[in-house]
């Protein structure tokens, strides 16, 4: 039988009445299929641990997400992701209700998957990155404010590459600091609602 942490418990509680039966879905998948499963809170939001990080999952003011922790392997490569892919890893960045949740036998198959790949040691592939591209590289005064706000922070930390440039490069063109301050705020209160900086063009 898992071990269930009491601040998952707690965080579960405290998320808004819609994302409960969502969350506990979720949690209840991963110890069915990795009843070797840990539970801790890492960034303020719930994480599944089995031999190094598998996957977590954050509730947000009108949403659900869930991120697996080696994405690229387990949505980009193999058999096992060839009949979901991409379309359900970005399905999972925004889940509203259980119907809208993937089958339960389709997480259940990404939820093993990540299991097999930390315990075979299975170490994420490095980020292709176009010859003479830069790294994106996080200001020192952004990852500070990322810091005192936990939602924000577990919210940046499973964004896309290109949502957190988009991200980076607002308040990184601000030419006076009381606008790069504005920004930095508008990013913390967009951020702690899982929303992408370009939210309001998105369908």
């Amino acid at each position: 039988m898992p071990t269930n942490d009491k601040r998952v418990d707690a965080y579960i509680a405290k998320s808004a009445d819609f994302a409960k039966p969502i969350l506990n879905r979720f949690r209840d998948l991963v110890h069915q299929a990795c009843p070797q499963a840990e539970e801790t809170l890492k960034w303020g939001v719930p994480h599944f641990t089995h031999k190094g990080v598998m996957c977590m999952m954050a509730a947000f003011k009108g949403h659900c997400r869930f991120g697996f922790w080696k994405g690229d392997l387990i949505f980009d490569g193999g058999k096992d992701s060839a009949k979901c892919g991409q379309d359900t890893r970005e399905q999972l960045r925004r889940i509203t209700c259980l119907g809208e949740l993937p089958a339960d036998e389709a997480l259940s198959r990404f939820i093993k998957k990540a299991a097999a790949l930390n315990e075979a040691g299975v170490k994420s592939p490095a980020r292709k990155t176009v010859p003479g591209a830069k790294e994106l590289v996080v200001p020192d005064f952004f990852m500070a404010a990322l810091r005192k706000n936990k939602k924000a922070l577990a919210a940046f930390e499973v964004l896309s590459y290109s949502h957190k440039k988009e991200y980076v490069q607002w308040i990184a063109e601000a030419k006076r600091e009381e606008t790069r301050q504005k920004r930095i705020a508008t990013t913390m209160a967009w951020l702690a609602e899982g929303k992408p900086r370009n939210w309001k063009y998105e369908r």
